[in-house]
């Protein structure tokens, strides 16, 4: 298959409809029209072979998936609704010229397609490329993201005060729980390419009716995607917001895939293992809550307090009633080990 044969194959696979696409796939450009009264809202994700997933672990489809829902967790943090996606994909000089490579390739954009039909997100463009390294390259991909929120109305990190409680949709630590499961077992890769709840790292679930139902009910003062890990995303929205955080390690939903570590392990995973693609956000105390939005379960976790001299940015209250500093300890970018960073203490 030649690259003009695989971009012509995509155009045939994602045929979508959309009134905010007027020209997708098949010209230089893409032309968007955003609803009326709407801001464009933007996000790109990369994801690296060999640091986001590893093809002797992921299924394909997995690797499609995953590409796609974290952008589209990007845009559920701010409330906003999709519009259309962009891929940019780098395979290695063989992937097109041998059968397996040609099979794989498919069923990558199968687990993207799949994504993309649930949420209504037509794929309108793109670009493809040879990546370096001949035979031993590896994929890259980067999805672009772009999405419409009411003007001025977009949920940011930045906008949470003094007593507000701390939410957390889904549960926490099972992407990284999974994650461990898959590295620790002798054979490759899973066969399944099914998205359930069983497989939150395979295929987690970008939160975007929720998004959409905190931003049009006006529930969430800010709001940040869980995606480097509670206590690194949650650094983040303290920073913005010039706020400190206590949260109760008690209330934490933690998944069954991370209980079933141990309980120092599954806290953990809860605290710092990532991939989870959950929302955490901050809601004024006095508004009630409902235990649900969108059929996602919802969990007060915490507080927002004032800072001050001698108070930690952030704090965790153990289930033995002491309080803690907990330091940001989920995955950081251009650490020196290239692997999720430990620098944390409880």
């Amino acid at each position: 298959m030649s690259e003009l044969g695989l971009i012509e194959q995509i155009r045939r696979n994602f045929t979508h409809e959309s009134t905010a696409v007027t020209l997708g796939i098949g010209d230089d450009c893409a032309i968007l029209r955003p609803p009326s009264g709407c801001e464009v809202v933007v996000t790109t994700d990369f994801t690296l072979e060999g640091r986001h997933f590893r093809r002797d672990r992921h299924p394909p489809e997995s690797v499609g998936h995953r590409c796609l829902a974290r952008g589209l967790s990007d845009l559920a943090a701010m409330g906003a609704t999709p519009m259309a996606a962009f891929l940019s994909l780098a395979l290695p000089s063989t992937m097109l010229a041998e059968a397996s490579g040609r099979a794989w390739t498919a069923r990558f954009f199968d687990g993207l397609r799949a994504l993309s039909e649930l949420h209504g997100v037509p794929l309108a463009g793109g670009d493809t490329a040879e990546s370096p390294g001949g035979r031993a390259g590896l994929v890259l991909a980067d999805i672009v993201l772009i999405g419409s929120a009411p003007k001025g109305q977009a949920l940011r990190r930045s906008g949470a005060s003094v007593g507000d409680a701390l939410y957390v949709t889904g549960q926490l630590g099972g992407a990284a729980a999974e994650l461990s499961t898959m590295m620790r077992r002798r054979t490759g890769r899973i066969a399944s390419a099914k998205t359930t709840e069983d497989h939150p790292q395979l295929f987690p679930e970008p939160r975007l009716d929720v998004g959409e139902a905190l931003l049009r009910r006006g529930m969430a003062t800010a709001c940040i995607d869980v995606s480097d890990g509670l206590s690194t995303d949650l650094a983040h929205l303290c920073q913005a917001s010039a706020l400190c955080a206590e949260i109760e390690q008690a209330a934490l939903p933690i998944h069954p895939l991370a209980r079933k570590l141990g309980a120092d392990s599954a806290l953990d995973a809860a605290l710092n293992g990532g991939e989870d693609y959950e929302l955490l956000f901050a809601a004024p105390a006095s508004l009630r809550m409902p235990s649900s939005l969108a059929g996602v379960p919802i969990t007060r976790i915490g507080a927002l307090m004032n800072r001050r001299s001698g108070r930690p940015t952030m704090s965790l209250l153990t289930n033995d009633g002491s309080r803690n500093e907990l330091k940001p300890g989920g995955w950081e970018h251009f650490s020196q080990s290239a692997t999720r960073a430990k620098k944390r203490s409880r």
